[in-house]
C-alpha cells in the first residue's frame, strides 16, 4: 500500500472532537489535528492553536536565472528583508496559498501591482478538483495495449488507452468516475496516481492485455523494462518520403517497416518522380496507395511498432516479370533506425542476408539522427467550475465569460494553461512547467491545484470582485495570509512568460485599453 494510500486509510474524518485537537475547514473532510499534527492531507496542521499552511506561499521571480532560490523563507510576522529585488517581475503563484473552501469567502489572495502603466488584479487560490485528470502522451512505436484498453495502477482501474498519435500512445487517467465513481480503493488508487504523476514522479501503469509502463513526466518510459530511446521519425511512407533521396544510387529497394503505413520506395511517389525501377517485390498488407501498405502485422514490441522479429516475413514471393533478379539489393529498415538489415536476392529470388554495407550506414544514421528523444509528456486537466469561481466574484458566471472572452488570462502556479472552448472553463497545463512539488490532494479524494486568474483592475470590479479585498505584493510579502504561512521567493522557469506581461499583451490583442 502506498503512504498516500494508508493516509487514507488510517485517517477517520466521522473522529470525535477532543479538547486538545482543533478542526481544519479547508476542504470538506474537516479533519480534527492535534497541535504539532498536520490533517490527512499534510497541507494543513495545528500549530500552537491555529490552521497553518504547512507549505511556503511561492512567489516567482522572472527577473532571476531559473533554477536558483533566491531568498530564504519568511516566517509569519518578520518583515521582508529585500532581498528579493523589486524588479517589477515578482508573481505570487497559488502554491502554499489555501483555497476558497467552504467556498464563500474569497480567494487567500487578491494581488494588485502596475505594470506598464495598467493596474493588474491576479486572484489567487488552491483549487479542490474533483473533476480532473491527466492525459499521458508516450513517444513509442511499441504497442502498449488495445485501444479502450482499461490501465490499472495499484490493480485498480484509473484510466484507459485513447486514440495513437503521430509516434505516439496516448493515456486518459483520472476523471471524476474514477475518483468518486468507485470503490474507495479505486478512488484512491486514481488519487495516488495521479499526485503522483502531476508532481513528476515515476508510477508504475499494468494495461489489460498489453504492457506494464513506468511513466514520469520528461523522461522516457520504461516498457516491460525496456527504457524507450527514441520516437519515430514518421509512418513508414514519410520516411520513404524524407529519404529516398539518400538511398537513390545505393540500394534497387528500400521497405520501411511500420506497423501503421509500411513503405516500399519502389512504388511509392517519391521513389517514382526520381526514377525508380520497378523490383517485383510483393508485400504481404493491405495494400492502401502506391508505396503504402497497412496491416502487415499485428502490433507489437518488434520492428516499427509490429510484432515482427525477421523483417522478411511481410514478403511474398518476387517478380521476375515485375523486374526481380539475381543480385538485387535490399535495405530493410524501422522507422526509428534502430532495426535495419540488408538482403541481396539469390538465384531463386529469395534474399539472402548480407554483411550491412557501409555506403547505408549514413542514412540508417540519419533516421536515427531525425528521431527525437522519446519522453512521457503529463497534462494536468482539471474543470474549474463549482465553488471554486465564487472566490473570485460574487457572480461566478462573469469569471466564466471573463475567460472565455480572453479578458482573464488563467495559470497554474504561473504556467501558461490550454483553456479549451466551449463552456466552463476546463483548463490543461503541462506539469513540467509548474514549478516542482505544485500539487497537493484531499482524502475525499481530490486533486488540489493552484490556479491564478490575471485581469484589469477595472474588468475585475466590473465582475463583481471582491475590491477590498485587493492587496500589494509588497503587503502579501511582508504580512502573509490568513494561513499564517511562509513566503518564499523563488525563480521562474525560463520558459514560462511573466504572467502580468503576458495578459497586458493578451488585452491589447483582444483590443482592451
Amino acid at each position: 500500500m502506498s503512504e498516500l494510500a494508508e493516509r487514507f486509510e488510517t485517517h477517520d474524518p466521522g473522529e470525535k472532537q477532543v479538547a486538545e485537537k482543533i478542526r481544519c475547514d479547508a476542504c470538506p473532510v474537516m479533519c480534527y489535528i492535534s497541535d504539532g499534527r498536520t490533517g490527512a492531507c499534510d497541507r494543513y496542521g495545528n500549530v500552537g492553536g491555529r490552521i497553518v499552511r504547512m507549505d511556503p506561499l511561492t512567489i516567482l521571480d522572472h527577473a532571476t536565472e531559473a533554477g536558483g532560490a533566491v531568498v530564504p523563507f519568511v516566517a509569519e510576522g518578520e518583515e521582508w528583508d529585500g532581498e528579493l529585488v523589486n524588479t517589477g517581475r515578482r508573481f505570487v503563484t497559488a502554491i502554499g496559498a489555501g483555497t476558497t473552501y467552504p467556498d464563500y469567502k474569497p480567494a487567500p489572495f487578491i494581488v494588485s501591482q502596475e505594470v506598464e502603466g495598467v493596474d493588474l488584479v491576479t486572484v489567487v487560490t488552491e483549487g479542490i478538483f474533483s473533476y480532473c485528470g491527466v492525459k499521458v502522451k508516450i513517444d513509442t512505436d511499441r504497442h502498449i495495449g488495445p485501444e479502450t484498453a482499461t490501465v490499472r495502477s495499484a490493480g485498480e482501474a484509473i484510466g484507459h488507452v485513447t486514440t495513437g498519435e503521430y509516434g505516439s500512445q496516448m493515456l486518459s487517467l483520472g476523471g471524476v468516475h474514477h475518483l468518486t465513481g468507485g470503490s474507495k480503493a479505486e478512488g484512491r488508487a486514481t488519487c495516488d496516481a495521479l499526485l503522483n504523476l502531476c508532481n513528476r514522479k515515476p508510477v508504475e501503469l499494468t494495461i489489460d492485455g498489453g504492457a506494464v509502463i513506468i511513466v514520469e513526466a520528461g523522461k522516457p518510459p520504461v516498457i516491460d523494462g525496456k527504457l524507450e530511446h527514441r520516437m519515430r521519425v514518421g509512418c513508414g511512407s514519410a520516411t520513404i518520403g524524407m529519404f529516398a533521396t539518400q538511398w537513390r544510387g545505393l540500394v534497387d529497394e528500400v521497405v520501411v517497416v511500420d506497423d501503421h503505413i509500411t513503405g516500399v520506395v519502389s512504388e511509392h511517389q517519391a521513389g517514382k518522380v526520381l526514377g525508380w525501377q520497378d523490383t517485383g517485390i510483393k508485400i504481404i498488407g493491405r495494400r492502401s496507395t502506391p508505396g503504402r501498405y497497412f496491416k502487415v502485422s499485428e502490433p507489437g514490441l518488434g520492428w516499427g511498432g509490429t510484432s515482427i522479429s525477421d523483417p522478411l516475413s511481410i514478403l511474398g514471393e518476387w517478380n521476375a516479370k515485375k523486374g526481380a533478379r539475381p543480385g538485387l539489393s535490399l535495405l530493410m529498415v524501422s522507422t526509428t533506425g534502430e532495426q535495419f538489415a540488408y538482403y541481396e536476392l539469390d538465384d531463386a529470388l529469395k534474399p539472402v542476408q548480407k554483411p550491412f554495407p557501409e555506403r547505408l550506414q549514413k542514412s540508417v544514421g540519419l533516421i536515427e539522427e531525425n528521431c527525437e528523444p522519446a519522453l512521457c509528456t503529463v497534462l494536468f486537466v482539471g474543470g474549474a467550475g463549482g465553488s471554486l469561481r465564487a472566490g473570485v466574484t460574487e457572480n461566478p458566471v462573469n469569471l466564466t465569460r471573463s475567460v472565455q472572452g480572453l479578458t482573464t488570462y488563467v495559470t497554474v502556479g504561473g504556467a501558461p494553461v490550454y483553456v479549451w472552448p466551449g463552456g466552463g472553463i476546463t483548463l490543461m497545463v503541462d506539469v513540467t512547467r509548474v514549478p516542482e512539488g505544485a500539487f497537493g490532494y484531499v482524502p475525499t479524494p481530490a486533486l488540489v491545484a493552484p490556479i491564478e486568474f490575471t485581469l484589469r483592475r477595472d474588468d475585475y470590479v466590473r465582475l463583481g470582485g471582491y475590491e477590498a479585498e485587493i492587496r500589494s505584493v509588497d503587503d502579501i510579502l511582508a504580512k502573509g495570509g490568513e494561513y499564517l504561512n511562509p513566503r518564499r521567493g523563488t525563480a521562474a522557469p525560463a520558459s514560462n512568460l511573466w504572467p502580468p506581461l503576458a495578459q497586458l499583451r493578451r488585452a491589447a490583442g483582444n483590443g482592451v485599453g
